[in-house]
């Protein structure tokens, strides 16, 4: 049970907060966690092939592949945020998008959502807005994907699960 709680520091896209916690022992103390909006991502799969990012984040250095992806913005439904961030991030716009898996990625300390949508289909409809998103766009043989998980080419925790539970689908 969580007693109190106060920011420590916060932007507008999360907040580092300190917890009075009561465990079910009844054992109270301090507890630091993250509260981080929700994010929104999109598999979209057309003619046996992944719509993916070659994409460099700055905070670990690395470049790797990432399905397009985002924060998800006060009043907009998961769904309308992944064919927005589809969009914005690629250029592409998905014929139709279900629900293919969400996760809390690490509800030890951060209370964030992460929604994965999948589409069937998708039509170009011009260049990416969002300009510093990637370095290279491109449709990727689904069949690589387990070889470039392997090889650490992808690594993101949403584009993970987003695509394993795709292609446990496809199975």
């Amino acid at each position: 049970m969580i007693h109190d709680e106060a920011e420590v520091w916060g932007n507008r896209w999360l907040s580092v907060r300190r917890l009075d916690v009561e465990q079910p022992d009844g054992e109270r103390f301090d507890y630091h966690a993250v509260r981080l909006k929700d994010i929104a991502a999109a598999v979209v799969i057309r003619d046996e092939h992944v719509l993916l990012m070659w994409r460099h984040r700055f905070l670990t250095d690395t470049w790797a592949w990432e399905l397009p992806m985002g924060i998800i913005e006060a009043g907009e439904s998961p769904e309308a945020a992944a064919a927005r961030e589809l969009e914005e991030e690629t250029g592409w716009r998905a014929d139709g998008l279900t629900e293919l898996i969400r996760s809390e990625p690490a509800a030890g300390i951060m209370d964030s959502r992460h929604y994965v949508f999948q589409a069937r289909s998708a039509v170009r409809i011009g260049e990416p807005t969002e300009r510093n998103e990637s370095d290279r766009i491109e449709w990727i043989p689904l069949a690589d994907v387990p070889g470039m998980i392997a090889r650490h080419e992808i690594v993101s925790g949403i584009t993970l699960v987003g695509l394993q539970q795709a292609l446990l689908q496809e199975r």
